[in-house]
Parts: structure tokens; C-alpha cells; sequence
């Protein structure tokens, strides 16, 4: 599923038009992305929780020449599925 197809779902499921739904879907992944910027986690309860992650620092290798290279530490989102919806999907 896109994120076209997504906005259709949630028009069809919430009553609103397509363009509400676009903006509702906008305005929910702005605000996590703030929540994950500012360093808070999102819970969603029966769906998950997104969270900023700390990748190490470490050491890569250029499939090309085979030659080292240093790889710096960095910050990525992270999302841990809820209850809810793992019991979805078994």
C-alpha cells in the first residue's frame, strides 16, 4: 500500500474526503517526525511505538577496492510493533 492508496483507505473508513484525509495523514507523520526530531518516542498503544535508535560508529569496506573507510555514528528511526498488531498478523 502507498500512501495514495492509504489516504483513500482512511477516507472511506473515517467518512472524510480525500483531501482531509491527505491532510490528516500529513499532519500525523509531521508530528511524529517533530516527536522523533526533539528526541520523545511515539507510542501508539495496540500498534507500536516509534523511537529515535543510536547507530555506532564503525568500520566499512568500498565493495569496490576492498579499501576501509570509517562510517560515522548516526541517529535512525526505529518502530516496535504493538501487541495489537502482531496478533494481527498471527
Amino acid at each position: 500500500m502507498n500512501k495514495s492508496e492509504l489516504v483513500d483507505s482512511i477516507a472511506e473508513k473515517s467518512g472524510l474526503n480525500k483531501t482531509q484525509a491527505a491532510e490528516a495523514l500529513n499532519a500525523m507523520m509531521e508530528s511524529v517526525g517533530e516527536a522523533l526530531e526533539s528526541g520523545d518516542t511515539v507510542s501508539l498503544v495496540g500498534f507500536g511505538t516509534f523511537s529515535v535508535k543510536e547507530r555506532k560508529a564503525r568500520t566499512g569496506r568500498n565493495p569496490k577496492t576492498g579499501e576501509p573507510l570509517p562510517i560515522p555514528a548516526s541517529k535512525v528511526p526505529g518502530f516496535k510493533a504493538g501487541k495489537g498488531l502482531k496478533d494481527r498478523l498471527n
